[in-house]
């Protein structure tokens, strides 16, 4: 079985999918027993000093996707766009990807200037990843710029349609669409969880398969070193536990 399949089964039920932005970060959740890790491109862009969303870390990303490979556990890469207009180059990443060991790819709609792909284009970009046997994550970004909603489903089923093994719909949270969009999909429908706004119980019952933690994690992450450092500098008590060295090192 391979790492995609491997993966593939973990959708028969449900899976929570955090989202690492470093070998650290990565080897720590697996070492939590999380059955799968993601990589986060907000996280991955912003350690490098670079924009997401815009094509900006392709280079970076592949430098990650390559050490995190070894995982004990599959790993899913978010690609943004797949860093390429040119289904041809989609294509040569999702096989170097496949290559390495990774398991899945996030490919998202969205564009810079906060527009979305054309649909029938990235329904061919869906399709030239899905050329490498990477589980195809399709995602669309109606919901979370919160634009051209209305195109939802109609996104989805062309997705879907050009073999894509699962969708994701950041920004949903409404009993009703996560309802309706479970029903169009005909896949594995993946939500972002968003605290306050998103039960897991609860969509889980609606017959959701995956809940990803995006960037949540990364920017908790950022907040915890700011806390600890505020606390350092005032001399106050550190709020949480810290790991150690050791721990560290022993990832």
């Amino acid at each position: 079985m391979t790492r995609a399949d491997e993966f593939r089964a973990l959708h028969d039920d449900f899976l929570l999918l955090p989202n690492a932005w470093d070998v650290a970060s990565a080897a720590a959740l697996a070492g939590a027993g999380f059955a799968a890790v993601g990589t986060t491109s907000l996280g991955v862009a912003a350690g490098a000093g670079l924009t997401d969303g815009v094509a900006l870390s392709r280079t970076e990303t592949v430098a990650l996707a390559t050490r995190l490979a070894g995982l004990p556990v599959p790993v899913t890469v978010d690609v943004e766009g797949g860093f390429s207009d040119d289904p041809g180059a989609v294509r040569d990443l999702g096989h170097e990807l496949a290559a390495m060991g990774i398991a899945g790819v996030n490919l998202e709609d969205g564009r810079e200037n906060r527009g979305l792909a054309d649909p029938a284009h990235h329904a061919r970009l869906v399709a030239a990843m899905g050329e490498s046997g990477l589980f195809v994550n399709a995602r669309t970004d109606t919901h979370w710029l919160d634009i051209e909603r209305d195109s939802t489903l109609d996104r989805v089923r062309a997705y879907v349609d050009a073999g894509a093994d699962g969708v994701f719909v950041p920004g949903v949270v409404a009993d009703a669409e996560v309802e309706a969009l479970v029903a169009a999909a005909g896949v594995p429908v993946n939500l972002l969880f968003q605290p306050g706004r998103l039960s897991i119980e609860t969509v889980r019952a609606l017959g959701v398969r995956r809940v990803s933690t995006g960037s949540l994690l990364f920017r908790a992450a950022l907040g915890a070193a700011l806390e600890t450092a505020g606390a350092v500098r005032d001399g106050v008590p550190l709020l949480r536990e810290v790991p150690t060295v050791r721990q560290i090192q022993g990832l």
